[in-house]
């Protein structure tokens, strides 16, 4: 019996559109469905991003369009190798949402930019709004609560909220 695939890995280099992501999909979904064919374990559905600093903004874009969830992490973080599984068995459930891991390894001015001073981290973005921005690893319950509050927000009320602290904040 062999064992699934992890999650479909694509590499962002610099911008990207969501028809490359769903493309991405697509081409994984019809391998998939010749592999059933043939008798073959089928593999994850999940597509994670890797990220890195010059297609970050693009992630971030394409939560005009969908909801972003970015994975900060790093290969010698135990707690980031732990949450890697609960990250991708969210990636496979909810297909309409964008997943990006950074290495902050290998992403270091990225995760400086970011403030990232403790690993894993994880955000999440909708319409080009910072929702959430945590470390810790979340168990498969706290993911999932956290993504139903990203999809369900009010973006409405948040642009309204962001618009009134802008208005009274002081001019620098």
């Amino acid at each position: 019996m062999s064992t699934p695939n992890p999650a479909a890995r694509v590499p962002l280099r610099g911008a990207v559109d969501l028809a490359a992501v769903a493309a991405a999909r697509d081409a994984q979904a019809k391998a998939e469905e010749r592999l059933a064919q043939q008798g073959g374990a089928p593999t994850s559905s999940a597509l994670v991003l890797d990220v890195d600093e010059a297609g970050f903004q693009a992630v971030v874009d394409l939560s005009f369009r969908v909801p972003v969830v970015v994975d900060f992490w790093a290969e010698w973080c135990g707690p980031c190798r732990n949450f890697a599984p609960v990250f991708e068995k969210a990636s496979e459930a909810h297909p309409d949402i964008v997943f990006g891991k950074v290495d902050t390894e290998a992403e270091q001015a990225l995760a400086g930019a970011a403030g990232i001073s403790s690993i894993p981290t994880l955000m999440a973005f909708r319409e080009g709004v910072l929702l959430y921005s945590q470390p810790g690893a979340l168990r498969d319950q706290q993911l999932e609560q956290l993504i139903s509050a990203v999809k369900n927000v009010d973006m409405t009320e948040v642009h309204a909220q962001i618009a009134a602290q802008k208005a009274t904040a002081p001019e620098a």
